[in-house]
């Protein structure tokens, strides 16, 4: 998948396309569903599939306390599009001064002059430019005029629920991994690189690695079943999010304990995939009391993973 992004935008990038716009934090099944779509139009019309995106989200930029915080870092999205058959992502720089272009100027200057846009899909009440002030009856007019065509999708969903990334942000904001691997698709996934902590782990005899993480969306404190992947390589683990209340609190951290593995993985890059939450953090009498506890998170863990669909992990 080609990526364009920065000056190059506004070059001539093609000279017929169909296109779809969209944040797509998350990529979810709606997002799927969209671009499967795009993608069968633009295969019958034998044009390339583009999909126009903004770095970074537009609340970031234009009411940073009211943005949410992102499923996907953008080189996950990224990877999840082009997973999905795409010929082109174009990535719009999200500035101030961008945010004053009127919907009308984005829509004739960028998707038709550079993007050479014939056809275009939108989700449902899709709205864009200066204000959200673009949508359906914008492009049908501006349609008209330039000579290109537009399909509104409905709601994507199942058994009543509309699939969206504000819902999965719920989801995973009360630990409920389950759900969230439903209208994901996919467990949800954090990346980040391993680096030294406490090595609280390492004394009770289950060493832990400890994340620092690239993505926004943490799953609150709790313990939890994962699915680690390091190098390729699919590794089983429990994973420890919180302070170690038993031990005095400390820095708030990501640790994974891997199950039926050894070496040395420090300032290696490993991703998580989880699965279910297994409990709350807990304060432990001592550590006597702890190291009980972990064995049965790690018995449990076994239980629960030997039955995962490894068709939701992200590769």
């Amino acid at each position: 998948m080609r990526i364009v992004t920065g000056q190059e935008i506004f070059n001539k990038n093609f000279e017929k396309s169909v296109v779809t716009i969209g944040n797509f934090d998350g990529v979810h099944r709606g997002h799927v569903e969209i671009l499967r779509h795009m993608k069968t139009r633009a295969r019958t019309l034998d044009l390339p599939a583009v999909v126009v995106t903004f770095e970074p989200h537009p609340l970031k930029i234009l009411a940073p306390d009211k943005a949410p915080e992102l499923i996907t870092t953008f080189d996950q999205k990224a990877e999840l599009i082009s997973a999905s058959g795409i010929d082109c992502l174009v990535v719009v720089p999200f500035t101030t001064d961008f945010s004053r272009t009127s919907a009308d100027d984005f829509v004739r200057n960028t998707l038709c002059d550079a993007l050479g846009m014939r056809h275009i899909v939108i989700g449902h009440d899709y709205a864009f430019g200066r204000g959200r002030e673009g949508n359906y009856m914008t492009l049908e007019k501006i349609g008209a005029e330039r000579g290109f065509t537009l399909e509104d999708m409905n709601p994507i969903g199942e058994s009543g629920i509309i699939f969206s990334s504000s819902l999965v942000r719920r989801m995973v904001a009360g630990g409920d991994m389950e759900s969230a691997s439903k209208i994901l698709g996919r467990y949800h996934m954090i990346s980040g690189i391993v680096v030294h902590g406490r090595k609280i782990g390492q004394t009770l005899g289950f060493p832990t690695a400890n994340i620092s993480t690239f993505n926004e969306l943490i799953p609150p404190d709790g313990v939890y079943a994962v699915m680690v992947s390091l190098d390729g390589q699919q590794v089983t683990g429990a994973c420890n999010i919180g302070r170690n209340p038993t031990f005095g609190g400390g820095i708030h951290s990501i640790e994974v304990f891997l199950l039926d593995f050894s070496g040395q993985i420090y300032d290696r890059e490993i991703s998580v995939c989880f699965v279910q939450k297994l409990r709350d953090i807990m304060r432990f009498a001592d550590t006597s009391a702890l190291m009980s506890a972990i064995g049965q998170d790690v018995a449990r863990t076994r239980m629960i993973l030997d039955c995962v669909d490894n068709k939701l992990i992200n590769h």
